[in-house]
């Protein structure tokens, strides 16, 4: 996220978030503290009801409120963990692993206290929002057969472990940062953390009772449909309002993240058609969703050409990332995590190291080395995330699920998670 009046050639998105804690105070600036509620409340609409609607649709109908509580579950837990700990230890000065310990519980933020010319209760208020999406990704990956008392556990912890470290490495003046690793709106932060953890949560719990065999199709793609459109708005609010300021930078990234979006959605639905001969309102969705997590590392760094491209590079890459994962190797990530979030973050932030050029009508590059140097830090950054979130997860699960198991029994699973956990119906009738 970036912090400045203007998108920096020479700094990684969320540079010089510190800053201002150093400098003199500006003065509130409306407009901009304006954008950022806006913002704030965009992203949170994303994961409830956006991403709550759209994961509810996927699953059978014996596990839709088991989803939608695992959404509004983390969403409360995340929020106090951010209030507790998670802001303090990832966006306040510290060293280059973690920040410090000065806001503790929120310790002195007033209504008058600001970041920037920003109110920190605003700034805290949108990073929180990013806080709740990441570990929300990771039902999706889950979904269906997880103990709903190993599921909080995990994510919580996670949060606090995963989350808050690259978090702080990224956008509060951490060791990436400060290498010059670009990621605008979360494409490693959020994406490539989240989908990594889903894909390990996946393996640990190992597939659902009749994976692959039995077929197991949304039960509602109507509530798909909409949630996925809550997404599609909601994701201004996390590229645009990274810019963290009411300005051009803001209304390119609310640009670009657009047209990936529409590009990725037509070309998943043109493979679809080729394929199998007639497009599907799932496909579409889909390669939507796959545009908005491939544009996000690069949404305030890259021209619309540059867009575009990621775009279709999205629609192409994610689909065919779910016919390897699920299809050939037949890894249950039940709601494809990993192949749309993961791949999708891990692609785009390396894109970024070519379309941020200012010779392809980016931004420009914050690696002196050129285009080649930059291309090697974001894979380097994608790297470190990549092991750093796939190894905690792993010790989590392990630990959990030999102090509280985390998968629930085959009776329960056969019965669905409404029931046997949340001891409710989705349906009546």
């Amino acid at each position: 996220m970036n912090n400045n009046k203007r998108v920096l050639p020479l700094v990684s998105a969320g540079a010089l978030l510190l800053a201002p804690l150093a400098a003199a105070a500006e003065e509130l600036n409306s407009a901009d503290t304006a954008w950022i509620l806006t913002s704030a409340a965009l992203v949170l609409f994303m994961t409830v009801p956006g991403l709550a609607l759209f994961y509810g649709g996927l699953v059978r109908a014996k596990n839709v409120l088991s989803v939608l509580m695992h959404c509004f579950a983390i969403t409360s837990l995340a929020s106090i963990l951010w209030v507790v700990a998670g802001y303090s230890l990832a966006l306040t000065e510290g060293n280059d692993a973690l920040g410090g310990l000065s806001r503790l519980f929120l310790a002195g933020i007033g209504a008058d206290t600001l970041h920037g010319n920003l109110p920190e209760s605003v700034f805290v208020m949108y990073h929180l929002t990013f806080a709740i999406f990441a570990p929300a990704l990771i039902v999706g990956g889950l979904a269906e057969r997880m103990k709903f008392s190993a599921l909080l556990a995990f994510t919580g912890l996670w949060l606090l472990l995963v989350y808050v470290p690259v978090c702080h490495w990224m956008w509060g003046g951490g060791w990436l940062q400060r290498l010059g690793v670009m990621d605008f709106a979360g494409g490693i932060v959020v994406h490539t953390s989240g989908g990594i953890a889903a894909l390990v949560a996946a393996l640990m719990l190992g597939p659902r009772k009749g994976f692959p065999r039995t077929p197991m199709p949304p039960h509602n793609l109507t509530m798909t449909a909409t949630g996925g459109g809550i997404l599609w708005v909601g994701w201004h609010g996390f590229s645009a309002g990274s810019a963290l300021m009411a300005n051009g930078a803001a209304g390119m990234a609310m640009l670009t993240t657009h047209i990936a979006a529409a590009a990725a959605a037509l070309v998943w639905m043109s493979i679809e058609w080729i394929r199998y001969g007639k497009p599907s309102v799932l496909g579409i969705i889909t390669g939507m969703v796959a545009g908005l997590g491939m544009i996000s590392p690069a949404a305030g760094f890259v021209g619309p050409g540059g867009a575009l491209f990621i775009g279709i590079a999205a629609g192409g890459l994610c689909f065919f990332s779910i016919q390897v994962i699920k299809r050939r190797w037949q890894v249950d990530d039940a709601l494809d995590v990993f192949p749309v979030h993961g791949v999708g973050g891990m692609a785009g932030a390396v894109l970024t190291g070519i379309f941020a050029a200012e010779s392809l009508g980016g931004s420009g590059l914050a690696a002196e080395s050129g285009m080649l140097g930059q291309v090697a830090l974001q894979a380097f950054g994608v790297g470190v995330t990549l092991a750093w979130s796939g190894a905690v997860s792993f010790v989590l699960l392990k630990g959990l699920d030999a102090v509280l198991g985390i998968r629930v029994g085959a009776d329960e699973e056969t019965e669905g998670l409404d029931i046997a956990q949340h001891d409710s119906k989705g349906y009546n009738m």
